[in-house]
């Protein structure tokens, strides 16, 4: 049994493709975990993987024992699970992935209040908008928005995410408000650059959904310095109200096109499925819950018109 240890080592190579990455994902030098490998294979008798310059691959003895290897990964995990619901507090190390401006803005406020309700747990949050691998990645728990593909990964539903069409009111008595959708070509539109539709932007109409091409001279890949833009007058942005709501409470932004509502989403807080949740994370998704769950979060107060 004394090459169990090589376990978690062997898989991370495997998972990320070499030596360097392994060790980066570990937190370990390059030569700790080719060392590690080298001695498994030296007991074993047999070489697990092939070497080049390129790229590592595994061979035949390499392909089963990885196998075996991430069952008795997972099978660690899940004593380590059991046990930990036994623990009289949550504690540990709980990895949180969330988007950029909604973590920064909702997530981050919320942790210090967590901690001193769990002095036990130990926070290691990644803000970032690109949508990473749960498992891959050593997260216990993420925020998504919008649909979720079909996974192994669980979703508790945290809050409804509404997007609306706003300008400031300098803008507007610069430019005009659009009254209908198709007025939006006259108009300098400013766009988040990592969404899907960047530029083309759907409203729900009484019968049916219209789909606007739009164009502007402002892209940006952050929510919050798309914000900005707007607020300084330079165009109309579409921007989800968790950004967005407060901005309009207090009229620094106006709402444009209501009658003709855009599609809304769902924030979710996902987590890989286990036998045993651990408790850290089903304490930290209970208290999202608790501050964001319900049909109405704080920062869609004074909008009564999304409901």
């Amino acid at each position: 049994m004394e090459g169990i240890g090589a376990i978690p080592v062997f898989v991370a190579v495997v998972e990320n493709g070499g030596f360097a990455a392994a060790a980066r994902k570990l937190g370990v030098s390059k030569s700790a975990v080719s060392k590690r490998v080298s001695q498994v294979e030296s007991r074993l008798g047999v070489l697990l993987l092939h070497r080049s310059t390129r790229r590592l691959s595994l061979t035949e003895a390499g392909e089963r024992y990885f196998a075996h290897a991430v069952e008795a990964l997972a099978a660690a995990r899940e004593a380590e699970d059991a046990v930990a619901q036994l623990q009289s507090a949550p504690q540990g190390r709980l990895r949180i992935n969330t988007p950029m401006s909604f973590g920064r803005l909702h997530i981050a406020p919320l942790i210090p209040a967590f901690l001193k309700r769990y002095p036990g747990i130990e926070i290691d949050m990644v803000m970032e908008d690109r949508v990473v691998d749960l498992i891959e990645g050593g997260f216990d728990v993420a925020i998504r928005a919008g649909s979720l593909p079909d996974s192994a990964l669980i979703a508790r539903k945290l809050a409804p995410c509404y997007n609306v069409l706003c300008a400031a009111p300098e803008y507007i008595a610069e430019s005009g408000g659009p009254s209908k959708p198709s007025d939006l070509l006259d108009h300098n539109c400013l766009h988040y650059a990592y969404s899907s539709d960047a530029q083309e932007w759907v409203f729900q109409g009484h019968d049916a959904a219209t789909k606007i091409q739009t164009r502007g001279n402002y892209h940006v890949n952050n929510s919050e310095a798309l914000r900005e833009a707007v607020i300084g007058g330079c165009g109309i942005g579409r921007l989800p109200t968790f950004i967005a709501g407060p901005d309009i409470a207090a009229g620094r932004l106006v709402r444009l096109l209501e009658e003709y509502p855009m599609p809304s989403q769902i924030f979710y807080a996902v987590f890989p499925e286990r036998r045993h949740l651990p408790a850290k994370v089903r304490v930290f998704v209970d208290y999202a819950v608790e501050r964001f769950g319900a049909e109405r979060p704080y920062w869609d107060e004074g909008l009564e018109a999304l409901y």
